[in-house]
């Protein structure tokens, strides 16, 4: 009777497990840029000794992200750039490495330099970007940034950087504790010139609100259906005690 318990007990753990992924994927469905996480359950056979495995339990894991791309959402703002297709925006993690996203909220610190949404440095041609006072800030198509430069007239621009977009193949990608992408191998990738940026657009989530709402309610009669069978194998724990007892 114990090893049933223990079945349904890891299969209830588990199914908690899944519902966590599937609720992460829910709470982000309208942030900006955030590639949803898939949740997977697998069988596997419990082996007692050398005996053959007559019992299974289940195991849910984190197989990997989803790398297709959201919407692209028209904001006006000069600062909010999307990624038109394959292609990530190079940052710096907080641990100095390199990392790529697709939330391309840009924003300007008091010291010139460029952030991401949840200030981390945007990389550029020679690391972090960092621009003079400026009246105007431009990114372009191909990711340049042009300025005019603080009390210029309209008609002089600047060329100060270029924001580093890479094309990693999405295999060699994995999202890190952090929420970050980055590559599997913590390579650092070269620019590919080929990546084009909407300015004016951000790219939302590509998470599917309906279909992680109807997966977390499946988890639920799931696990209620656990809970269940370890009552019944209390019940019938009792009874064959109770039936040793008569003897």
């Amino acid at each position: 009777m114990d090893k049933a318990v223990y079945i349904a007990m890891a299969s209830g753990q588990n199914i908690m497990a899944a519902q966590a992924i599937h609720a992460n994927n829910l709470a982000n469905a309208n942030t900006t840029g955030f590639q949803a996480d898939f949740a997977q359950a697998r069988s596997l056979g419990v082996y007692y000794g050398e005996g053959l495995s007559t019992r299974a339990y289940s195991r849910a894991e984190n197989p990997g992200t989803d790398f297709n791309r959201g919407a692209l959402n028209e904001t006006g703002r000069d600062l909010d750039m999307a990624v038109e297709g394959d292609g990530w925006i190079a940052i710096q993690a907080p641990d100095g490495s390199e990392a790529f996203t697709r939330a391309g909220s840009l924003k300007l610190d008091p010291t010139g330099q460029l952030l991401t949404g949840n200030n981390l440095p945007v990389l550029g041609n020679a690391g972090p970007i960092a621009l003079p006072p400026a009246d105007k800030v431009s990114l372009g198509a191909d990711g340049t940034i042009s300025i005019r430069p603080a009390g210029q007239t309209t008609d002089v621009l600047a060329t100060i950087d270029r924001i580093k977009l890479v094309k990693p193949d999405s295999v060699d990608l994995v999202k890190g504790n952090d929420g970050l992408i980055r590559h599997r191998d913590g390579e650092k990738q070269l620019p590919d010139a080929s990546i084009r940026l909407r300015s004016g657009f951000l790219e939302t989530s590509n998470v599917n609100a309906v279909d992680e709402l109807t997966s977390i309610m499946a988890l639920a009669r799931q696990f209620e259906v656990n809970v269940k069978m370890m009552k019944v194998i209390e019940e019938n724990s009792s009874a064959a005690s109770q039936v040793l007892r008569t003897q």
